[in-house]
């Protein structure tokens, strides 16, 4: 678990001379979405990417924190007394994580930074905000140094001797290991198995999967198919723009704000944790394997498809429970417990496998079920499963806001 207090001392010596609440309104925006962008583009498997995201927004949080004082840092709210500026401490807090994650974008990177930096007027608050998000983006990454993602892959082939399996080794074996930002451990919130194969449940599922995630399916809508293809992507980069459909709205302060996207990439990343600790922990065939060898599973109401191949390619993981809705649930959890009771802000994304296409939604729970209809409807997942992952991601939403970088009293 991430503590605040791992912020190291030569920040809060540095934080103590240092202190402006004024900001560009969109600084904090602009840098998320060049971080978001930059991590697409390095082409990182999802664990990597969405690892780096929450290394990155809690660096710009910490950073932007230790300005404004709003919510203390490791419990005792900064001293401050001076001059700095935000938006220079959030241009090289996202420039200090990303430089070492992935230094092979490091044009990119720099190129975003200088940009940044191009909107702030040269003086002390800027050399002083500088320093800031520098030692945030230090001590964020130091605390996440040994946090298990490095650990070699060790996963072992379920064979016979002598028996061909395929090669391509599944993602995220270890990922289950590592150290989580909230969560006590990967198994907090690990689910029951999945359904018996002889349950009306699993019926049910097989063939929804089997008719509505085929590759060929006539069943499926354009409007499904296109749903489908859109949340094909993976990447924190169609997760973002839902969380800034809220921090953008009208009247929000910066630290509140850059909490919130903090919060959302620490659940999205303890989400990952979670459900590879249940992925491989029951190890659930995916709907093109079932479906191939439906003859095999003792229900006679699972008819064998010897062809079938899903709409979408299928993740090399194990199936249960779904990944992308535990991703979708965790983000609308922290959304929900942003807003309240209040309004909620038109919701939007856009996806880079269907270019050109934005969905929007009214309600933090029509994305959150639209991700689950993708995952069956691209055939790469049951229902029973996208129910599951959504449960799981609301536990983790709810427990990241209860139990991370909280607000002094």
């Amino acid at each position: 678990m991430f503590k605040p207090t791992v912020l190291a001392a030569s920040l809060l010596s540095a934080i103590a001379l240092l202190a402006s609440t004024s900001s560009r309104a969109d600084a904090l925006h602009d840098g998320n979405v060049k971080a978001t962008e930059i991590i697409f583009a390095a082409r990182m498997p999802p664990g990597p990417s969405y690892r780096a995201t929450a290394i990155s927004q809690t660096a710009v949080y910490e950073a932007v924190n230790a300005i404004t004082g709003r919510y203390g840092s490791g419990g005792t709210k900064p001293r401050t007394s001076a001059d700095a500026s935000i938006d220079a401490a959030i241009a090289a807090a996202h420039r200090g994580v990303l430089s070492k994650l992935m230094p092979a974008q490091q044009p990119a990177i720099d190129a975003a930074y200088q940009a940044a930096l191009g909107m702030v007027g040269d003086g002390p608050a800027k050399t002083n905000g500088i320093a800031i998000g520098e030692a945030s983006a230090a001590a964020v990454l130091a605390a996440r140094a040994n946090d298990g993602a490095a650990a070699p892959e060790s996963y072992r082939p379920v064979t016979t001797a002598g028996a061909y399996v395929p090669t391509l080794v599944p993602l995220a074996s270890t990922w289950p290991q590592r150290q989580a930002w909230a969560l006590k451990r990967g198994d907090q919130f690990r689910p029951g198995p999945p359904p018996g194969l002889g349950s009306a449940r699993w019926t049910n599922d097989f063939n929804e999967s089997k008719a509505l995630g085929s590759k060929n399916s006539s069943k499926r809508t354009a409007e499904q198919t296109d749903v489908a293809r859109f949340w094909e992507a993976t990447s924190p980069v169609v997760y973002f723009p839902v969380v800034r459909s809220v921090t953008e709205s009208a009247g929000r302060e910066v630290t509140r704000n850059a909490r919130v996207l903090a919060l959302a990439a620490q659940a999205m990343d303890d989400a990952l944790i979670a459900v590879f600790d249940a992925k491989y922990t029951y190890n659930f065939w995916r709907p093109t394997t079932a479906i191939r060898n439906g003859d095999i599973d003792g229900n006679d109401a699972t008819e064998r498809e010897a062809s079938w191949l899903p709409l979408v390619d299928t993740p090399m993981h194990p199936e249960y429970p779904c990944a992308h809705c535990i991703l979708a649930a965790s983000v609308g959890a922290v959304l929900q417990a942003d807003i309240g009771t209040g309004p909620v802000p038109p919701l939007q994304t856009t996806s880079p496998n269907l270019p050109g296409a934005v969905r929007r939604w009214s309600r933090i729970d029509d994305f959150v079920a639209e991700v689950a209809n993708a995952r069956v409807w691209g055939g790469m997942h049951y229902r029973n499963s996208t129910e599951v992952g959504q449960a799981m991601g609301r536990k983790i939403g709810e427990y990241t806001v209860h139990n991370a970088l909280k607000p002094l009293p």
